[in-house]
């Protein structure tokens, strides 16, 4: 029966994690980007978990992420929402998430957005 509830209680928590993840993502990056194309202003970010960097073909980047290249990893999101003009000098993203919780929960949402 604790097995159960236990179980229960960690499926119901998944959904919540996620819609805090959206909910900061929106707040913070959803001025300029979406999860589904097209975004006008930003590349779309479904799927940007592992994807190359600036790899888009229907986005026009700045010469610093084209010059970055590599993967966009965690840690490499969590780097570049800290500071995208540390991460990437040159670049055109103007915003970020300074603060280690919202970037953990935007990751974790751009994670369940495959």
């Amino acid at each position: 029966m604790r097995l159960a509830l236990a179980a229960a209680l960690v499926l119901a928590a998944a959904p919540a994690v996620a819609a805090t993840g959206q909910n900061v993502f929106n707040d913070k990056c959803g001025d300029c980007h979406t999860v589904e194309p097209p975004s006008l202003t930003a590349p779309a970010l479904r799927g940007v978990v592992g994807r190359k960097v600036a790899s888009l073909s229907d986005f026009q980047y700045s010469d610093a992420l084209k010059a970055k290249g590599g993967v966009w990893t965690e840690a490499a999101l969590d780097a570049f929402l800290a500071d995208p003009r540390t991460f990437a000098p040159g670049t055109t993203m103007a915003g970020g998430a300074p603060d280690p919780a919202d970037r953990k929960a935007i990751i974790d949402y751009l994670k369940s957005v495959k």
